[in-house]
């Protein structure tokens, strides 16, 4: 059995280029897909937050547009409502980054506001890929990738090759104009190399431990593909 640390924002507001928020927090699927996929492999998850704050779910996630139908929705729903990991994280700050085999993210908007500037989730990030740990994240979940900066000023993910939500997904959902920037950019510019896919279709990239999906519809094959790397 692995232990999981699911490192989530504590962020249910994003912050937008004139000044306005935007409601956010993590992204419902994201999280549960591979929550019910390491957790039938016999893993076990400890949730960890800015403050150990209970992390919000985005509310645009929960529907049955975002599902593909209401049932779907539902069981999803049911996972957010009743894992007691995610109703009892701990402070990103007291993590013991001995206690763990590996690291996911999850994405929605709300790590663009806290996790990609959160001096504790940039800590166990750079140690993780540091140690060799199996690192996966998601989405907009590679914002947390953003506060992985080494003592000299480098990124600890510099030179992987990861994918990310686009910019081309971005301005699909709407929400390139308005934003103060935008993921694919950022991590380019912080050394990162990111393959793009096709909007909203599946892609997975791995490189070495660290394991990246583009967009929620990548959580599953994500999953499978961290999975691999604790087996």
């Amino acid at each position: 059995m692995a232990k999981i640390l699911f490192v989530m924002t504590g962020a249910d507001q994003w912050t937008l280029a004139d000044g306005s928020k935007h409601r956010t927090g993590f992204w419902a699927d994201e999280a549960v897909v591979p929550y019910e996929a390491f957790t039938a492999a016999g893993h076990e998850i400890t949730v960890a937050t800015p403050g150990g704050v209970v992390s919000p779910v985005d509310p645009a996630s929960l529907s049955a547009e975002a599902n593909g139908g209401e049932q779907n929705a539902a069981a999803v729903r049911a996972v957010v409502e009743g894992a007691a990991e995610f109703r009892a994280p701990v402070a990103l700050a007291d993590v013991r980054l001995d206690d763990f085999d590996a690291v996911y993210v999850p994405g929605g908007h709300g790590p663009m506001e806290d996790l990609a500037v959160d001096i504790d989730s940039g800590r166990i990030l750079t140690w993780a890929v540091e140690s060799g740990l199996p690192v996966g994240v998601v989405c907009h979940g590679p914002a947390a990738l953003l506060a992985a900066v080494k003592e000299d000023g480098t990124n600890a993910f510099s030179g992987y090759r990861i994918t990310a939500f686009t910019n081309a997904e971005e301005q699909l959902a709407g929400s390139a104009a308005n934003a103060k920037w935008l993921l694919q950019d950022r991590l380019t510019e912080a050394g990162l190399k990111v393959e793009v896919g096709e909007p909203w279709a599946p892609h997975v990239e791995v490189d070495r431990g660290v394991v990246t999906g583009q967009n929620p519809a990548s959580s599953g094959p994500l999953a499978a593909e961290l999975l691999k790397k604790l087996s």
